[in-house]
């Protein structure tokens, strides 16, 4: 299995355990069959993957700068997933 790293918090995981983001010509695209043409970003599906790599680290990974099209589009899609639980020790 292909491994990528998931650009929010480093960590290297399985190519099918993250979720894709593309850059297109039109745009940035989530891409969740990870078939899409263009060049990609893969994260986690926890909000503080998504958080990090709104503040930086999906344009540098995708080599643009992220319109706010684009970062409406990122939070729309970050809101869908699940909140995360603390962990408490």
């Amino acid at each position: 299995m292909p491994q990528r790293t998931c650009v929010g918090c480093r960590e290297v995981l399985d190519k099918r355990s993250l979720i894709r983001i593309v850059r297109r010509p039109d745009g940035i695209e989530i891409d969740p069959t990870s078939k899409l043409a263009g060049r990609g970003a893969y994260l986690h599906n926890k909000r503080s993957c998504w958080k990090r790599g709104l503040e930086g680290a999906i344009a540098r990974a995708l080599k643009v700068e992220l319109t706010d099209t684009d970062k409406e589009t990122l939070l729309a899609y970050m809101e869908t997933l699940p909140q995360e639980v603390a962990d408490y020790e």
